[in-house]
């Protein structure tokens, strides 16, 4: 089956795809967190339900608590923003990458390759990945609203539904 085969049969068997979203961060509230909010109105518009959000600080024990409570409920995806720099502060990468099963290393590649054209050699610093932990795929980007729209429109929704289909197969 092509890829373009499979992308079909996945948008017929996972119209909506369910996600939860994570914004790692120190300082944002619900009222401030532009990031998430994007993340949200994108997955909406597309046609995708939320059935979890939540504000993390970066500290190792909440990014996990979050991983652990999202990965155990409904999401088949969970998006964590933020946190992946090289900063002392920056740990959602160093977290999520312990407790990854089958890393996507292609995400974190081609996201580097597409900031590249955007912010230039800065691209280097984002920590950016993907996998799958216990039946759900796990995604973390930077936490900027630039590079959430980058993720969403460029990554995350042409790949949504065949990402979800593909961990049911």
């Amino acid at each position: 089956m092509s890829s373009a085969e499979h992308k079909q049969q996945a948008a017929e068997t996972y119209a909506a795809v369910s996600l939860a979203i994570v914004t790692v961060s120190d300082t944002r509230t619900e009222e401030t967190d532009k990031s998430g909010q994007t993340i949200r109105r994108m997955a909406e518009e597309a046609g995708h339900r939320i059935v979890n959000y939540r504000i993390v600080k970066d500290e190792p024990d909440q990014v996990e608590a979050a991983l652990q409570d999202f990965a155990d409920g409904s999401a088949q995806i969970i998006v964590f923003n933020g946190g992946t720099g090289i900063s002392a502060r920056d740990r959602t990468y160093d977290v999520l990458a312990r407790r990854l099963e089958k890393v996507l290393p292609g995400f974190g590649e081609i996201f580097r390759m597409l900031s590249y054209d955007e912010v230039g050699s800065a691209a280097i610093m984002s920590r950016a990945t993907a996998g799958t932990y216990q039946g759900v795929v796990i995604i973390s980007i930077p936490g900027s609203t630039n590079a959430v729209k980058l993720a969403m429109e460029k990554l995350i929704l042409p790949e949504i539904q065949h990402l979800a289909w593909e961990l049911t197969r």
